[in-house]
Parts: C-alpha cells; sequence; structure tokens
C-alpha cells in the first residue's frame, strides 16, 4: 500500500517531463522503450541542485518515488542527494507495496548516475 506522501504525489505527479536546460541526466533501469526505467534531469548550479525533473515508464510505485525524489532533492547540495538509500526514500515516502522497492532502487539509481554529460 502507498503512504499518504506517496499516494499524494501519485495522484498529482511534481516536476515531471523532460528540463530542457538541465546540467545533469542519469538513468536508472532499463533503456527506454526495454521495460521499467527513469530518468532524471538536474539543473545544479554552484554543487546545488535548483531543479529536478523526471520521466519514466513503470507502474504508481515508480511515478510516486521518481516525484518524491524530485522534490525531496531540490534546494539540496548535489553531494548530499547523492547519499540518499532507496530504503529511506521509501520512508520518506511512507511506503509503497511489497514487491515493488525497486521503482525507488531506480530513481536512485537514475540520480546518482546523473553526470555533467549534455543531457540526451
Amino acid at each position: 500500500m502507498l503512504g499518504a506522501l506517496a499516494a499524494d504525489h501519485l495522484a498529482r505527479p511534481r516536476n515531471r517531463g523532460p528540463l530542457t536546460n538541465a546540467t545533469h541526466c542519469g538513468l536508472g533501469g532499463n533503456e527506454p522503450g526495454e521495460g521499467p526505467f527513469v530518468r532524471i534531469w538536474l539543473l545544479v548550479e554552484q554543487g546545488q541542485i535548483n531543479q529536478a525533473t523526471f520521466e519514466t515508464h513503470g507502474c504508481p510505485s515508480s511515478i510516486a518515488a521518481s516525484s518524491v525524489l524530485c522534490s525531496l532533492i531540490t534546494g539540496r547540495e548535489l553531494a548530499k542527494a547523492l547519499t540518499l538509500s532507496a530504503s529511506e526514500l521509501i520512508a520518506i515516502m511512507g511506503g509503497i507495496p511489497d514487491g515493488k522497492e525497486i521503482y525507488a532502487a531506480m530513481a536512485i539509481q537514475a540520480l546518482c548516475n546523473a553526470n555533467s554529460e549534455p543531457p540526451s
């Protein structure tokens, strides 16, 4: 069962879609078109995440995890955001259904894979 925060983000996802002025981009999961994935775009200035957006192809837990993560990391130092774990994200979300933890892990993987290469 989705926790209250996760359910709210599922009903009203925040920060969805490509970020045209992104400085960082990362992918978690499969390549788009090959299965579930999360892509995260970041606008990082002077080490701080000023904006974060996502796209995902997965279940409702993936939408909720990606939306919560982007909201959570906006305004934080990139180095600090990169220390967040999937279990911490799930706890902040208030929980997700058993067996769906992989979707929180994909969102974290996308964040950790974000680099300063031009976003694709």
